[in-house]
């Protein structure tokens, strides 16, 4: 069994364009925004694809604990560090990829 470090790096490169951090980024068709953070909130720009994942539907649920429906910042606040989101993301985006 070897290292698909390759297929690791692409992932994180298509991540990084799937990811969006402006807080002037249209929302494209397909996509929905979240913010993200524990102390600054960032917010990204993620495929709806990423709603059919259980471990997705576990932050959604965690911000609804705490958010219920009244979130903050307007949108939808995920109650998690950046580095976890990320690291969650980046391994969806590779999950989509091998499908």
């Amino acid at each position: 069994m070897g290292f698909r470090l390759p297929r690791i790096v692409n992932a994180k490169q298509s991540l990084k364009r799937t990811l969006s951090f402006s807080e002037t980024t249209v929302v494209p068709k397909g996509h929905f925004a979240v913010y993200v953070g524990e102390v600054e909130k960032k917010r990204f720009v993620v495929p709806i694809s990423f709603l059919k994942y259980p471990s997705f539907q576990i932050l959604l649920s965690q911000a609804e604990e705490e958010y219920g429906f009244n979130h903050p910042m307007g949108g939808l606040t995920i109650p998690c560090s950046e580095e976890a989101f990320l690291d969650l993301t980046c391994s969806l985006q590779s999950s989509k990829e091998l499908i």
